[in-house]
């Protein structure tokens, strides 16, 4: 998963310097004292002098040379180097081995039987232009990780992107996928929730393929001459049911170690039960050909040419697939530089390097920033540059399973971390175009300040200037009155996807997700052409935003690891709370607004003659409006999470400008500030997925990495359950006085009470 916006054509006038435009960068930084600020911007202006183009060629050429999944005899090179590069540069630097479920295909097999038997392909071919894809030995076959083994047959159904509202659709038109076999396109959601749907409502198998539309020659001319997917070209990826939990299906909760108690695979309860098998759109042109039945909605039509019905079809289709179920060892690169002061409070980065094949952009691109940061980071330790707080550098491996190694990783050391994590900043690949950024809102304001001393390398103004002008040409009303006259450009929150799952919804540590792009769009995601020869052609081709990922992440642990008091601000973190529960409100009024109308129409007898006469029929009847919530708790607890917040940004404030406070009062403070995500969990986690444990941002059950905010009380709405609503926002409330509580609480320490 990388974070990427729109591509957009900025007006020269916005890009203009314009104190309308953008607020004055402050002259002091958040958390350190004045002198601890002018050090502070000296020794960060020598480290963003330092990052290098060349040598971020150099890695992504060495690391992206050969397939490197989990398991893969290059992987483990790669762990190797990587390693030694930390320890070159001055890093104490190992390798921490887990033994994690990793599937591979052992039986792939796809047709269309009848008259117009077709046999699918299921075969990425090697290209001319593009050496690497012609690495067959190593490469990974096209599959869905963690698909169930089956061997099926069964008429085909299409059912768009395989999302809830599309089964919606099909029952109105009277079509079930009880015993078929569906297709659905990718898009819409995360990969793993079409199957999931699919087989709650009855399929017993499904396919997953690129339309053009979405991901193909409709977006543009396909590779080798243009950037997007070919006809035969083929999304990899998991299955597994993240949403419920990520990592070692076998160990939920507990490291992946050697001698790890592990439970039977045929009760892995994060195990797709049916097959599913990923496919190109020139395997799936045939397949949705055969369908019979209506037309497809417009919006459900792609781009092949053909009729878009949706089923069923009159051919059966027979889908077979087995896996080898094996332990494969993962190893992750873990280096450290010890803090001089606190030691105990650490300052942990990470980027995957594991790839489902070559794997250039995701997620190389955003690994070599990364160790462009540690060589910096190393020769500023030479230069006499010395972190006040311990750095913690991590590149994991097994995240495209199912972020297997950072979440045995954090789960392994869960008591460590919840007395030492401070943040934890991830990036996950990386292209050219706009900085993008989500995470903790207790972040916001920090980041945005990092954001503001970064220069873009195509406008060469302020990556955080160009982003607010993405904003203000790209976005709605809201979101462009917001970026001309907010403080601080919003930042999107949380969900899943890449390796901060763990550290902020499982151990509630605070977390930042950040990375470029929107200007490199292209359809090798997952896929044999995910190369260095698609990269150097088609993405960040001079590595200037490599270098502007190392300069931007860089920097921002620099000032995590050296402020005086850690740059955490809460005024933000209350608005947003306090957004989030409004959406929520109006979502239930919306919902009582369509039962009342439908209502009427049912009573008036309008709503029985627009029901489709095909379609089987059953007589509306007069439904209950949804029942009148107690939003009263949360919107106290969210005002005392705003009077905390405002107080302690005058303690702060106040801090900073005069005398700081001793030794001791700043590390109890600091100790405080690092514990405040954690009052935003619950031990006993979300409904049916007790692995989550954030109550503030959580993946969607239905939507898998999109995320979920206030997620116990917005899907117990969205879902109907209303005693469940009730009882989330009680929970929630909770959570966020005794969040308010503690912030007081700081802030009193920094008074000196």
């Amino acid at each position: 998963m990388s974070v990427g916006f729109r591509r957009a054509l900025i007006p020269a006038s916005l890009l203009a310097l314009s104190p309308v435009v953008q607020p004055q960068t402050p002259s002091d930084l958040r958390g350190f004292s004045a002198e601890s600020a002018r050090a502070q911007r000296e020794w960060e202006g020598k480290f963003r002098a330092i990052p290098d183009r060349a040598r971020l060629r150099e890695y992504m050429h060495r690391l992206s040379a050969r397939p490197h999944h989990v398991g893969s005899p290059y992987q483990k090179q790669n762990a190797e180097y990587l390693r030694d590069l930390f320890a070159a540069w001055g890093w104490e630097a190992r390798i921490d081995e887990y033994f994690v479920l990793f599937p591979t295909p052992k039986t792939r097999r796809l047709e269309l039987l009848g008259p117009n038997r077709y046999v699918a392909k299921l075969e990425e071919p090697t290209l001319a232009a593009d050496p690497s894809s012609g690495q067959k030995s190593e490469q990974l076959p096209t599959y869905n990780a963690f698909s169930g083994d089956g061997d099926v047959t069964a008429p085909l159904v299409y059912v768009n992107y395989g999302v809830p509202a599309d089964y919606e659709e099909l029952e109105k038109k009277g079509i079930s996928v009880r015993g078929a076999i569906v297709i659905a396109r990718y898009g819409g959601s995360w990969r793993g929730i079409k199957p999931k749907v699919a087989y709650e409502h009855g399929a017993i198998g499904c396919l997953i393929y690129s339309d053009p539309r979405d991901d193909g020659y409709f977006q543009g001319d396909v590779y080798p001459k243009g950037p997007w997917r070919p006809k035969n070209g083929v999304q990899r990826g998991s299955v597994l049911d993240m949403p419920v939990a990520p990592g070692d299906p076998l160990t939920v909760g507990t490291g992946a170690t050697m001698d790890a108690r592990r439970i039977d695979r045929k009760d892995a309860a994060t195990i797709m039960k049916i097959p599913v098998l990923p496919i190109s759109y020139e395997d799936a042109q045939p397949l949705l050909a055969a369908l019979g039945g209506p037309m497809a909605p417009e919006s459900w039509r792609g781009a092949l040419p053909l009729s878009y019905r949706m089923g069923p079809s009159v051919a059966q289709v027979h889908l077979a697939l087995e896996h080898h179920w094996n332990l494969t060892p993962t190893f992750n690169v873990i280096a450290t530089l010890k803090g001089s002061t606190a030691p105990d409070e650490w300052i942990v980065r990470g980027n995957h390097f594991d790839g489902w094949v070559n794997g250039a952009e995701d997620p190389t691109a955003g690994m070599i920033a990364e160790l462009e940061e540690a060589r910096a980071l190393g020769e500023l330790v030479k230069q006499g540059w010395r972190p006040r707080r311990t750095i913690v550098y991590a590149a994991w491996d097994a995240e495209e399973p199912a972020l297997l190694g950072s979440t045995e990783w954090a789960e392994d050391h869960e008591a460590e971390l919840t007395r030492k994590a401070a943040v934890y900043i991830n990036t996950d690949g990386n292209g050219r175009g706009f900085f993008g950024a989500a995470g903790s809102h207790s972040l916001e304001t920090f980041i945005n300040d990092v954001a503001r001393d970064i220069t873009d390398p195509e406008t060469k103004l302020s990556v955080w200037k160009r982003m607010q002008a993405a904003q203000i040409v790209n976005g709605g009303p809201v979101q462009r009155r917001e970026a001309r006259e907010r403080g601080d450009l919003r930042i999107g929150a949380l969900g899943s996807g890449s390796d901060f799952t763990p550290f902020i919804q499982h151990l509630g540590v605070a977390s930042l997700n950040v990375g470029y792009g929107g200007e490199d769009g292209g359809g090798i995601y997952h896929s044999i052409y995910d190369t260095y020869t698609w990269f150097e052609r088609f993405s960040d081709t001079d590595y200037a935003y490599g270098r502007a990922l190392a300069q931007t992440v860089g920097t921002a642990v620099m000032r995590l690891a050296n402020a005086d008091v850690l740059p955490y601000g809460f005024t933000n973190l209350a608005e947003t709370i306090r957004g989030y529960a409004t959406e929520i409100k109006g979502e239930r009024d919306r919902m009582a607004s369509d039962v009342a109308e439908k209502n009427r129409l049912v009573e008036e007898g309008v709503y029985k003659a627009t029901m489709d006469p095909k379609a089987p029929q059953q007589l509306p009847t007069v439904a209950p409006l949804p029942p009148f919530l107690n939003f009263a708790p949360l919107d106290n607890a969210i005002d005392s999470l705003t009077r905390a917040a405002a107080r302690y940004e005058r303690a702060l404030g106040s801090a900073v400008r005069g005398s700081l406070p001793n030794s001791e009062v700043l590390t109890r403070a600091n100790g405080m500030l690092r514990d405040t995500e954690r009052l935003f969990t619950s031990s006993e986690g979300l409904p049916r997925r007790p692995w989550y444990r954030h109550l503030l941002y959580a993946p969607g059950y239905y939507t898998g990495y999109g995320v979920k905010t206030l997620p116990g009380v917005r899907e117990a709405v969205e879902q109907k359950s209303w005693a469940d609503a009730d009882r989330e926002v009680m929970r929630l409330a909770h959570a966020i006085e005794n969040g308010a509580a503690h912030i007081g609480a700081i802030a009193a320490v920094l008074e000196g009470r």
